[in-house]
């Protein structure tokens, strides 16, 4: 199944949601450090720890540790820059699906060695900037899953 990558995240009710997210989509999280919070912390574990043994939850020291550990993937980022809605993509289980700390999103030296195809957008109201990381995470979780036919799932 899909492989999900936090870079740097900072809230960790976003992230306890994303873990819970994995675990009931079948998805491998990633997430990048520094961390903007210890995995300990209670609203973390409020939010998700307790499905934390339901998921793989992995850890990387940097950027080029977290690529190192999925080479030879397929990488979609989701960035307010991007220029395609994740429904124009047809995802693969083996796709890599990466996103932005809440507050800058992802970093110009990574977004730089994507492709145009390959930075994607959420769809949005005029007017509108951004949405919540776990929210973003979770539309386009489902909508890859849904395209392998909810596969694993009852």
């Amino acid at each position: 199944m899909f492989d999900i990558v936090l870079y740097q995240p900072e809230i960790p009710p976003n992230t306890g949601n994303i873990i819970r997210l994995c675990a009931n989509t079948g998805a491998r999280l990633h997430l990048v450090e520094p961390l903007g919070f210890v995995l300990s912390e209670k609203s973390l574990q409020r939010a998700g720890m307790d499905y934390a043994e339901l998921t793989n939850v992995s850890r990387h020291l940097d950027w080029q540790a977290c690529l190192a550990a999925l080479q030879g993937r397929r990488f979609f980022y989701l960035t307010t820059r991007g220029t395609h809605p994740p429904s124009e993509v047809q995802f693969a289980p083996s796709d890599v699906l990466v996103f932005g700390s809440e507050t800058r999103g992802l970093p110009a030296f990574i977004l730089d060695t994507a492709t145009p195809g390959q930075c994607l957008r959420l769809p949005m109201m005029s007017g509108c900037r951004s949405m919540n990381l776990s929210n973003s995470v979770a539309v386009v979780a489902y909508e890859a899953w849904r395209q392998q036919g909810f596969a694993g799932g009852v």
